[in-house]
């Protein structure tokens, strides 16, 4: 999935404000350079002369910044590196340890999108990519999971 399209659905799914965003990519990396103006172009159509594609170096501190956000952060471990590649099963994970998700969860805002998953799908989704049962998450199964988690977040609305 397009990372604008993932940052544009989590932002609507917790209606954050720009500056809400940059917040919480400052969560993550206080260092990092972010203004409200590029999260404003990252929010564009495609279209627009004013669209900026979100790299995956934003993507992964907004990531983590939620995590940070919603669970807060662990002085007493050393900081997790950077994930180089935002794929659609790291947004999952992290979605998932953010939100504080349990299987149960996760299935439920599947099917409350309309698209169930099995247990061993689901499982598959979370292993290591060298693991002879690891599945990639596909855009669609992203899109219902986002769309399924902003029915649970937002009630419905």
């Amino acid at each position: 999935m397009i990372n604008n399209d993932v940052l544009r659905s989590i932002r609507y799914m917790l209606d954050l404000s720009d500056h809400k965003v940059v917040e919480i990519v400052h969560l993550a990396d206080p260092a990092f350079a972010l203004e409200k103006t590029q999260v404003q172009a990252f929010l564009k159509k495609d279209e627009d002369a004013d669209y900026a594609q979100c790299d995956d170096a934003v993507l992964a501190r907004f990531l983590d910044g939620l995590v940070f956000h919603f669970r807060g952060r662990d002085e007493s471990m050393p900081p997790r590196p950077l994930e180089t590649r935002v794929t659609n099963n790291l947004v999952l994970k992290k979605l998932r340890v953010a939100f504080e998700l349990k299987d149960l969860d996760m299935h439920q805002a599947f099917a409350d999108a309309g698209f169930p998953v099995s247990k061993p799908e689901l499982s598959a989704l979370f292993r290591q990519s060298d693991h002879k049962n690891y599945r990639p998450c596909g855009d669609q199964m992203l899109r219902n999971f986002l769309k399924g988690l902003t029915l649970r977040i937002r009630g419905g609305n």
